[in-house]
C-alpha cells in the first residue's frame, strides 16, 4: 500500500509503553467481557417472546422486530464504525460504545411500550457495533505476535459460545425472576468492562493522509442491512414476498456499488476488496460464514427438538446446549497450537472435517424416542470442529489487512459472523420447516381440517392444538414429533453436504501458510 499512516499510542496512567504479561491478561479479560455483553444480547430476548407479547400487546411480527432490530443495527454498522475506531482511537471507541450500549440496555429494562423498546434495542445495536470490532482490533494491535494467536483463541471462544451462554442465563432469569431482568446482565458486563478499559487498555489512533470513505461506508451499511433484512424476513414473509425481494435487491445493488467504489478508491478505500484474491482472507471468510451459519442453524433446530420432542423446559433446553459451547471454547484454545504445528490449511481442514462428522452424526442418530444422548455426540463434534476453525479463520482475516486497518479487519470478521448466522438460520430453518410440512402431509391422520392445517405449520402449532384432536391427540403428537425429526435430518444432511464441499475446497485451495518450526508455543503463564 502507498498510504502513509502513523500510529499514535498512549498507555493508561502508571503503565509502560509495552504492556507486560499481567496487563495483557487484564486487557484480554476487559475486551472479552465487553464481547460477552454484546454477543449474549443477540440471543437473550428469544426466551422471552411470550412475555414480550403479553407485556406490550405486540404481535409475533412485532416481537421478532424487537429481537431482530438489534442484530440488524449491529451487522450493518460494523464496517464504518470499525474504520472510525481506527481513526478516533480504539479505546475511545470502546468506551463510547459501552456507554451507548449500557444506557440503551438499561432503557430496555424499563421501556413502557413496544415502540420505546424497539428504539432501545436499536440504540443497543449501535453501541454493540461500536464495541464489537474494536475488541478484536485492540488484541491484534496490542498483543505481540507470539502471543496474539492465543489471545485470538480466547476471543473466538467467547464470541462463539456467548450466544449459548446468554441463552442459558436469560432462560434462568426469566424462570427465576422477570423478563426485564434480562437487561441486568449486559449492563453489569458493560460497566465491568468500562472500568477495566479505563485502567488497563492503551489507546491507539491511526492518522491517515486520506479522508474517510463516506460513500464506501454508506454503501456498506445499506448492503449489509438489505441482505440481513431479507434473510430475517424471508422465512417469516416468504422468499417471493415483495418486501423480501426489495430488501435483497437493495442489498445486492449496494454491495455491487461498494465493490466498484472500493476498486476505484484503491489505497484510500474503506476496505481494499482486492485482498480477497489472497487465499487466506477468502478461505477464512467463507469458513467463518459456514461455521457460524451451521452453529446458528443447529440452535434453531435444537431448541424445538429439546422442548417439543423431548418435552424439556426452556431453561433445561438451554442447559442442554452448553456442552457444544464448552467444546467450542476448548477447541478455540487448542487451535493456535494446532495451527503452529500443521499450518492454517491443515487446521482448517481438520476443523471442517470434524464439523462435517458432527452434522452426519446428528442426521443419523436423531430419533423421536432416542433422547438427548442420541444427539449429544454430534453436538460435541460440531462444537469442537467449530472451535478449531474459528481461530485460524479470524487470524487469516485480521492478518490480511495492515496494522492501521485492524478496526476494519475486525469489523470484516464480525460481518462474516453475522451474515453467516443470518444465512444459517434462514437456510437450515427453511429446510427444517419444509421437511416437517412434507412429512406431516404424508401422515394418515383423521383430523378436522382446521386442526390439520394448523398442525402442518410447525411442531409448536401441532402441540398447541393437539388437545382439540379428540381421540387422535396422542397420534397427532407422535406424528408431529416424527415429522420434525425428518425435517431435522433433511437440514443436517444439507448442512453436511455444504461443509463437505467446503472441506474439499479448503484442503485443495486453502491458504498456503505452513507451520513455523521456530514459532514456540505460548507459555501457560501468558494471557488466556
Amino acid at each position: 500500500m502507498t498510504t502513509q499512516r502513523h500510529s499514535l499510542a498512549e498507555a493508561p496512567a502508571g503503565s509502560g509503553n509495552a504492556p507486560d504479561t499481567r496487563q495483557l491478561r487484564l486487557i484480554l479479560i476487559a475486551v472479552s467481557v465487553a464481547l460477552m455483553a454484546v454477543i449474549a444480547s443477540v440471543s437473550g430476548l428469544n426466551v422471552a417472546q411470550n412475555e414480550l407479547s403479553v407485556a406490550f400487546g405486540a404481535s409475533q411480527s412485532g416481537v421478532l422486530w424487537i429481537i431482530n432490530i438489534y442484530t440488524l443495527a449491529l451487522a450493518s454498522l460494523l464496517l464504518p464504525l470499525g474504520a472510525i475506531g481506527d481513526r478516533w482511537g480504539r479505546r475511545t471507541m470502546l468506551l463510547a460504545g459501552l456507554v451507548v450500549f449500557g444506557i440503551a440496555s438499561a432503557a430496555g429494562a424499563v421501556a413502557p411500550s413496544a415502540e420505546l423498546m424497539l428504539a432501545a434495542r436499536l440504540m443497543a445495536g449501535v453501541g454493540a457495533a461500536m464495541v464489537m470490532p474494536v475488541t478484536l482490533a485492540i488484541i491484534t494491535s496490542t498483543f505481540p505476535e507470539e502471543q496474539r494467536g492465543r489471545a485470538i483463541g480466547v476471543w473466538t471462544g467467547v464470541g462463539g459460545s456467548g450466544g449459548v451462554v446468554g441463552l442459558f442465563l436469560s432462560a434462568f432469569l426469566v424462570d427465576a425472576a422477570d423478563w426485564r431482568w434480562l437487561f441486568v446482565l449486559p449492563v453489569v458486563l458493560a460497566a465491568v468492562s468500562m472500568v477495566m478499559t479505563l485502567k488497563v487498555i492503551p489507546n491507539s489512533v491511526e492518522q491517515s493522509e486520506h479522508g474517510f470513505d463516506v460513500v464506501g461506508a454508506l454503501s456498506s451499511v445499506v448492503a449489509v442491512a438489505g441482505l440481513i433484512f431479507a434473510l430475517q424476513e424471508g422465512p417469516e414473509r416468504g422468499w417471493s414476498d415483495v418486501t423480501t425481494l426489495v430488501g435483497s435487491a437493495v442489498g445486492v445493488l449496494s454491495a455491487a456499488l461498494f465493490v466498484v467504489w472500493q476498486l476505484r478508491r484503491r489505497d484510500a478505500a474503506l476496505l481494499d476488496v482486492r485482498l480477497f484474491r489472497e487465499r487466506g482472507l477468502s478461505a477464512g471468510s467463507i469458513t467463518l460464514v459456514t461455521a457460524f451459519g451451521v452453529q446458528a442453524g443447529i440452535m434453531v433446530a435444537l431448541l424445538p427438538f429439546l422442548q417439543a420432542v423431548l418435552g424439556w423446559s426452556a431453561l433445561v433446553s438451554s442447559l442442554g446446549m452448553l456442552p457444544m459451547a464448552v467444546m467450542l471454547v476448548v477447541a478455540a484454545g487448542l487451535a493456535p497450537g494446532l495451527g503452529v504445528r500443521i499450518g492454517t490449511r491443515g487446521a482448517l481442514t481438520i476443523g471442517i472435517a470434524v464439523m462435517t462428522t458432527g452434522l452426519v452424526l446428528l442426521a443419523l442418530r436423531v430419533s423421536a424416542d432416542g433422547g438427548y444422548l442420541a444427539v449429544l455426540p454430534g453436538l460435541l463434534a460440531l462444537g469442537f470442529g467449530s472451535g478449531l476453525v474459528m481461530t485460524p479463520s479470524t487470524e487469516a482475516i485480521t492478518g490480511a489487512l495492515p496494522p492501521e486497518k485492524q478496526g476494519v479487519a475486525s469489523a470484516l470478521n464480525d460481518v462474516t459472523r453475522e451474515f453467516g448466522t443470518a444465512l444459517g438460520v434462514a437456510l437450515l430453518g427453511a429446510l427444517l420447516s419444509s421437511g416437517y410440512r412434507k412429512a406431516m402431509a404424508g401422515q394418515a391422520l383423521n383430523l378436522p381440517p382446521d386442526i390439520a392445517q394448523t398442525a402442518g405449520d410447525g411442531i409448536a402449532n401441532a402441540l398447541a392444538v393437539a388437545n382439540g384432536a379428540g381421540a387422535s391427540t396422542q397420534e397427532l403428537v407422535l406424528a408431529a414429533q416424527q415429522s420434525f425429526v425428518e425435517g431435522w435430518q433433511q437440514a443436517m444432511w444439507v448442512g453436511a453436504a455444504i461443509t463437505g464441499v467446503l472441506l474439499l475446497a479448503v484442503a485443495i485451495l486453502g491458504p498456503r501458510a505452513s507451520a513455523d518450526p521456530d514459532h514456540e508455543p505460548v507459555p501457560s503463564s501468558l494471557p488466556g
